[in-house]
């Protein structure tokens, strides 16, 4: 079975930290919420909603996962982005083929470590700029872009394509589309 950590910082957005964090586990994946906050693992996200996640990265192994998911919301990124073990481990991941998936701002973190270098991608209208400025190959009309063993998506609006090419890139299109079924999408 997969494993997915999505990670989640005091400024997450919470649509696009937990929508995909419902689909991956209605499709039977374990999924865990993961605050990369010193000392707990309750976050204040974009717009006031206290969340409680599931581990603290301190206390996981994050080699155990297949899959790193960050959502966005410009102050989460940036403590998303500032968070050296996550860093690390992004850039690990992608040199094994391990997933990576960004929503939002959040793919500006994969493109600042040169992760989206000459990779289709996508993100929130507001950084395609950064995004292409960082050598990534933008792209401006899909909702989420599968790449190999990237998956990026554009906003809180994407945030079911973006779970749904996640659950794509697991299980396959099949189970994508099954699912994309079930909940009426």
């Amino acid at each position: 079975m997969s494993k997915v950590a999505i990670f989640i910082a005091d400024g997450t957005e919470e649509t696009e930290a937990i929508t995909p964090l419902d689909i991956l586990r209605r499709a039977g994946i374990e999924a865990d919420l993961v605050s990369i906050k010193e000392g707990t693992n309750t976050i204040t996200a974009s717009r006031g909603v206290v969340i409680t996640a599931d581990k603290n990265i301190a206390d996981i192994d994050i080699d155990s996962y297949d899959m790193l998911a960050l959502p966005g919301g410009i102050a989460g990124t940036n403590n998303l982005k500032a968070c050296k073990t996550l860093t690390d481990a992004l850039i690990d991941f992608n040199a094994k083929g391990k997933g990576v998936a960004a929503i939002c701002a959040a793919p500006t973190i994969l493109s600042s470590l040169g992760i989206l270098k000459g990779v289709r991608s996508t993100c929130n209208p507001g950084f395609w700029d950064t995004l292409a400025s960082e050598g990534a190959d933008l792209v401006k009309d899909e909702k989420a872009v599968i790449s190999g063993n990237k998956i990026t998506s554009q906003a809180m609006g994407t945030s079911v394509p973006f779970g749904l090419a996640m659950l794509e890139y697991l299980n396959g299109k099949e189970a994508a589309l099954d699912m994309a079924s079930k909940i009426c999408f």
